[in-house]
């Protein structure tokens, strides 16, 4: 099993807010801006495992920056700041990109996945490689 850079799994995703995604103030729903964060941080996991099966453990934080409207683009950005035996922690940046190209921070979440055998058992996964200083302080943070 070969050890992975975070750059290695890094994936952005951009979803474009519907009527179904709103509420009745006319705002994103939470649950629906989480589902996008739980779909994103399971795919950086699944990259960084060689696409074990991986399962969502636990949000280890989520804030709520600012509202997302009909028509605004979310863009999700993910990536492993930490990695246990069989755990990682996965960082997600949501953003609303307006028509001026700047991307504005709506959301920040960790979520902690945990990587599956064939028998749903937790997996050894490979470990993160650590390139900077910014990645070993989030890694220390974790």
């Amino acid at each position: 099993m070969q050890d992975r850079t975070v750059a290695y799994s890094k994936t952005e995703q951009v979803h474009l807010v519907q009527p179904a995604d709103l509420n009745g103030g006319g705002r994103l729903f939470g649950g629906t801006l989480l589902k996008m964060i739980d779909e994103i941080a399971a795919i950086v996991a699944m990259r960084h495992t060689g696409l074990k099966t991986v399962t969502t453990a636990a949000i280890d934080n989520l804030i709520f920056k600012s509202g997302a409207y009909l028509n605004d683009l979310i863009v999700l950005i993910g990536y492993i700041t930490y990695t246990g035996r069989t755990s990682m922690e996965v960082r997600v940046d949501a953003y609303v990109e307006r028509g001026d190209g700047m991307r504005y921070p709506i959301n920040r979440a960790y979520v902690v996945l945990v990587a599956l055998d064939d028998n749903n058992h937790p997996s050894v996964i490979p470990q993160l490689i650590l390139e900077n200083d910014i990645q070993r302080e989030e890694n220390r943070m974790a």
